[in-house]
């Protein structure tokens, strides 16, 4: 795995995780990295620092440190989902649309689509992801 350091022409940075640096290119390519902060798909590589980090300071950090399950990482996930999104349901590509063209306030939303609705929103230049949220048991 691969970390690199990009930013967006509004000069934004972030981290991508690529499993090499072709596939980097390749998902650069087809403006499949895009910056989390404005959605930019006008992405490029910049110099970062490098770390380092000796045996000693790795079993330090492994006895100091309080390791994520897992399943943490998924509730965690979706507790971040269900705080900071609204649910629009059914009618997610209306309003995402609305959004985009200004007509409506920017804000994170999350709902469901029919591939015709995918379709149009991509067509549309309208970025969005899809990601399967578990409902976990409490």
């Amino acid at each position: 795995m691969i970390i690199y350091d990009l930013r967006c022409e509004k000069n934004h940075t972030f981290e991508g995780w690529f499993s090499d640096r072709a596939a980097f290119e390749t998902q650069k390519k087809k403006r499949l990295v895009t910056c989390p902060v404005c959605g930019s798909t006008d992405i490029s590589q910049v110099l970062s620092t490098v770390a380092t980090i000796s045996n000693d300071d790795l079993r330090e950090h492994r006895k100091t440190s309080k390791e994520l399950s897992p399943i943490m990482a998924l509730k965690l996930f979706h507790d971040y989902i269900e705080k900071e999104f609204m649910d629009v349901g059914d009618r997610f590509a209306e309003i995402a649309l609305n959004i985009h063209k200004g007509l409506e306030e920017k804000q994170n939303i999350k709902g469901v689509t029919t591939k015709e609705e995918e379709e149009l929103l991509r067509e549309e230049g309208v970025q969005f992801i899809k990601v399967p949220v578990p409902k976990l048991d409490s």
